[in-house]
């Protein structure tokens, strides 16, 4: 961490083991992301309520280039606990963070779309066909909605594009309203 934690506790006394536990916890962030510039942890005890005694509520706001990764809606009547949920909330932030700078973002491929050429119902496949003038080989097993049987010729799907042994397949082939 580029600079040391800033610990702000209101409405309350200070405690020596709540802040060596706080330092603690926010070392422990750069595990999640290794670029952080700044953290700032504020604890406050808010003010008491008929039923319940006096909850704690925990903000922690971290920097790192680019992004601020806020949490701030933790409360407990354990201060701990408020603290653990606060940091755990953060480091999801960053973990997301982290990997969306590393350009770690799983892609989904588009769905393509075409037109239900010929089946074979006896054989469990069929053939779509899409503007370009592809085909594309698909099963029983890859029709999602509406089931096979209920395919017809000339029926519009989407599915996805994949490459197989034998060649184009289509996967997860649904009937609907789509242009193309």
């Amino acid at each position: 961490m580029q600079m040391p934690v800033q610990i702000t506790i209101r409405d309350m006394p200070r405690s020596e083991a709540l802040e060596a536990h706080i330092r603690d916890s926010a070392a422990k962030l750069e595990e999640f992301h290794e670029r952080i510039t700044s953290c700032r942890v504020t604890v406050e005890q808010i003010a008491q309520h008929h039923q319940q005694g006096r909850p704690f509520r925990v903000s922690v706001d971290v920097r790192v280039p680019g992004k601020e990764i806020v949490a701030n809606r933790h409360q407990h009547e354990d201060v701990y606990v408020a603290l653990r949920d606060a940091f755990d909330a953060v480091k999801r932030q960053l973990e997301e963070t982290a990997r969306l700078q590393r350009g770690d973002v799983k892609v989904h491929e588009p769905a393509q779309h075409g037109e239900v050429l010929r089946m074979f119902r006896e054989e469990g496949h069929g053939f779509i066909g899409t503007t370009d003038g592809r085909e594309f080989y698909f099963s029983r097993e890859n029709v999602v909605h509406p089931t096979f049987d209920q395919l017809e010729p000339g029926a519009q799907v989407q599915f996805i594009e994949e490459t197989g042994a034998e060649g184009l397949q289509a996967k997860r082939v649904s009937v609907g309203k789509h242009r193309y």
